[in-house]
């Protein structure tokens, strides 16, 4: 029997030392739930009980079930019906009817609907955990943020409509959002809402590259207004009916299990989602913010897998008389898929923290009375919006440019037999390539993280990182992080003073030099934390060394590793910004020539 979540001591280890009661005590309102229905906890350590339970069900549930299917899944993919139908493969089918008896497909609605009422965090955990057992699966169990985003923002009627049956995983949804010839640029939707004589609302249009784009639910930006860019955009939710056709199946690179469709709509009914004209500038931002932090954690299950596959073949696999790990290049190699894997977890769990620190904030604004109390909560809010939207663009780009990272070195680990069938470091690969490009491609998530690296959230934030108290063995690793922080101020100063063509072509040197500072000091605060938890090492065959470290040491030795290398890149980063290097801009056609001939 395996478990995906029993058997990864850095979730174990993050599970316990993020603040945890926090969190549950904003997502639960205080627990003022308790009594009112079955699954609503009474304090924070039932909250956090409860949490652990669902995610050791689908720990196990993920190893035993999921994982044994993944391969079938990705050779028999999806079949596009001659009436427009799609039907999964086998193991996508008995997957998802696995996590609905589970009771986890409303993992996020309050209770009020059936749903569990979890926090992002604990939501991430799960989709790693799923993901590393079958990525495309997650693009079904992730697309809960469809649910949250009609919760959020929907009238009484939609969601009693809608949200039962998503929490008992009666229904899936759909993100209809991008069209034929717009891609990334959700502004250029052609699709048109009209309303008939008696105001009922109708859609009429293409929709390309829909993920599960034959689930039951569908949201869907379209045209409601006259008027051109985002503004003229609305947000409606449909049945997926007889005037909704799946016209093609897209034949892709990976996740083959996870359905990619092209739509259209025939005059279909539809209801409105809030108001009009907020479709695209409020209601998808939100969502897209949620699917980013999903598709971060989908990349982070991938990279779990295919590091364990080279890990376990670098220690078995021998040559020159000895395994490959004892090999500097192959040794180092693993040690920095690891580490990557690490900071990336690290981000993306700080990053749902504060999401469910916002969240938290909202209920309180929307529902105290006391006025001192909504007071207190919009000045926190406005500092820890400003931070959400930050971490959630850096999250999604960081991990998901990691996880294509570690996949291609664990084929490289395995060397002709990593590019075989006979293991599945290709599959992963293949999967991996699609988290860089869809909900936004990491060229977006710079251009959206570099405004707040240099608008003043970031430093702002890393003042308060470097506050908090740090054990006296890492203080040399803080001072090295505060020396950071300044070379970062002055690169993004100077990319400021150069314009914001030049902040956006620099963006990704700024953004990695500030997700190196975030991670640094994350990882000085684990490397401090009151956990006590042991975790194995490997055995080197020497009789002495000890089979177990506590947890907090080895994460003291990651942290030296990290943050020293780290201090050499941002050297070398800060050069690159600072250079005025605008030959992008004034040398292009030169450097380019004219567009070749494609045969």
């Amino acid at each position: 029997m395996g478990n995906f979540y029993t058997d990864n001591d850095d979730i174990q280890f993050l599970f316990r030392h993020l603040n945890l009661e926090k969190v549950a005590g904003l997502q639960e309102e205080n627990f003022k739930h308790a009594g009112q229905f079955d699954i609503a906890p009474a304090n924070a350590d039932e909250a956090i009980t409860n949490y652990d339970m669902v995610l050791d069900s689908i720990g196990r549930l993920s190893a035993d079930f999921i994982d044994p299917r993944s391969e079938g899944i990705d050779r028999e993919g999806n079949t596009l019906n001659e009436d427009g139908t799609v039907t999964y493969a086998k193991g996508i089918a008995e997957s998802m009817e696995a996590l609905a008896k589970a009771d986890v497909m409303g993992f996020t609605l309050p209770h009020r609907f059936g749903g569990l009422n979890f926090p992002c965090l604990i939501y991430s955990m799960a989709i790693e955990i799923v993901s590393r057992a079958d990525a495309s699966l997650m693009n079904i169990f992730g697309l809960q943020g469809i649910a949250e985003t009609i919760n959020f923002f929907a009238d009484e009627e939609i969601k009693q409509h809608y949200l039962p049956d998503f929490a008992d995983g009666k229904v899936t949804g759909a993100m209809v959002l991008t069209e034929p010839d717009a891609g990334s640029d959700l502004q250029a939707c052609n699709l048109r809402a009209f309303q008939d004589d008696d105001g009922n609302w109708l859609l009429h249009g293409v929709k390309r590259f829909i993920t599960n784009g034959c689930g039951e639910v569908l949201l869907v930006l379209s045209r409601s207004e006259e008027r051109t860019g985002g503004l003229g955009l609305s947000l409606f939710v449909c049945d997926r009916g007889p005037t909704v056709t799946v016209r093609r199946l897209e034949d892709k690179l990976g996740i083959h299990g996870s359905p990619t469709c092209e739509l259209f709509f025939d005059n279909t009914p539809c209801q409105l989602i809030g108001e009009r004209q907020r479709g695209l500038v409020t209601y998808v931002m939100s969502l897209m913010n949620g699917a980013r932090i999903g598709i971060a954690g989908q990349s982070m299950g991938l990279a779990e897998a295919t590091y364990r596959i080279a890990r376990d073949y670098a220690a078995s696999r021998e040559q020159f008389g000895v395994p490959i790990e004892k090999l500097p290049a192959v040794r180092d190699m693993v040690i920095d898929m690891k580490t990557r894997i690490e900071a990336g977890r690290t981000l993306l769990y700080e990053t749902g923290w504060i999401v469910d620190h916002e969240i938290g904030l909202n209920k309180i604004i929307d529902n105290a009375e006391d006025k001192d109390t909504k007071k207190a909560a919009k000045k926190e809010l406005k500092f820890i919006k400003r931070l959400g939207g930050m971490m959630t663009p850096m999250s999604k780009y960081f991990c998901s440019e990691m996880s294509n990272t570690v996949s291609y070195d664990a084929i490289q680990v395995l060397g002709g037999s990593g590019y075989m069938r006979d293991y599945a470091c290709e599959r992963y690969a293949r999967d991996a390539r699609i988290t860089t490009i869809y909900e936004g491609t990491s060229q977006l998530q710079v251009v959206a993280a570099v405004r707040g690296v240099c608008g003043g959230t970031c430093e702002k934030y890393l003042v308060q990182l470097a506050a908090r108290e740090y054990a006296d063995s890492v203080q040399d690793l803080v001072a090295l992080l505060k020396e950071g922080t300044e070379t970062l101020l002055e690169c993004a100063k100077f990319a400021k003073g150069q314009g914001i063509d030049y902040m956006d072509l620099y963006g990704r040197q700024l953004v990695d030099i500030a997700i190196a500072l975030i991670d640094g000091y994350l990882f000085c605060g684990q490397a401090s934390s009151k956990v006590d938890m042991e975790v194995a090492v490997a055995d080197n065959g020497d009789a002495e060394v000890p089979k177990t470290i506590p947890m907090t040491q080895r994460k003291e030795i990651l942290a030296r590793r990290y943050v020293t290398r780290n201090a050499t890149l941002i050297k070398k980063l800060s050069e690159e910004i600072l250079s005025g290097d605008k030959t992008t801009f004034k040398d292009y056609e030169a450097l380019i020539g004219p567009v070749p001939e494609i045969a």
